[in-house]
């Protein structure tokens, strides 16, 4: 039996064409991304909007997003980096705002290499960024603009000391550890501090908080 191998992606750039064995069919992959990611406000979509922003800040952009990752971004300065989502607006009907609450619990990392899966659960990234589309106006709701947006940062060990559920976070809760949120222009640099403080925590140089 032959073995495949992990296939390398490429970055496309949405002008190349979908054919019938090189006749041309008259649309291209720009119309298919359109097409399957334009509602940026549904809850899968716009967490993959807020993986891109802060990839964005980081310097993290110009390849592409690795969906089988164990973490969701690596800043250049290789600080691995598990991105959160959550908002209090939704694109189906509401009675009400969302109550913001965030997964984080340890899981089991894969290789998608090797096709193999660690045994021990945890966090696999050194920071997480906790991303709060914080609008609550339907009517001018823009995912688009940061503004809008609340970002938390927090060093895992952080999260790891904590004695509360280790499988979530509510927003008291997140705000308890962090205090106020990042802008946006501030995030590489708090994401940079929060990696180090990670790093000293692990080494017993820094006592949880």
């Amino acid at each position: 039996m032959s073995k495949f191998g992990r296939i390398p992606s490429e970055r496309r750039h949405g002008n190349e064409v979908f054919h019938n064995g090189g006749r041309q069919l008259g649309f291209d992959l720009l119309s298919f991304w359109q097409w399957s990611a334009s509602d940026v406000v549904s809850n899968v979509i716009r967490g993959v909007l807020a993986e891109y922003l802060i990839a964005r800040a980081i310097g993290a952009a110009d390849g592409i997003r690795d969906q089988w990752a164990a973490y969701d971004l690596l800043d250049p300065r290789g600080i691995s980096i598990e991105v959160k989502s959550a908002a209090y607006i939704q694109s189906w009907h509401q009675d009400r705002p969302s109550i913001i609450s965030f997964n984080c619990p340890k899981t089991l990392g894969w290789d998608p290499d090797t096709n193999q899966q660690s045994i021990t659960r945890q966090r696999q990234a050194k920071v997480y960024v906790f991303a709060l589309l914080a609008h609550q106006d339907q009517m001018t709701l823009d995912p688009l603009d940061v503004s809008q947006w609340e970002f938390y940062v927090v060093p895992t060990a952080t999260l790891d000391g904590r004695e509360r559920s280790q499988h979530s976070i509510t927003l008291k809760s997140l705000r308890d550890l962090h205090g106020e949120p990042v802008v946006y222009a501030d995030l590489r640099r708090t994401i940079g501090e929060a990696a180090a403080v990670h790093d000293a925590m692990v080494a017993g140089e820094v006592r949880p908080s």
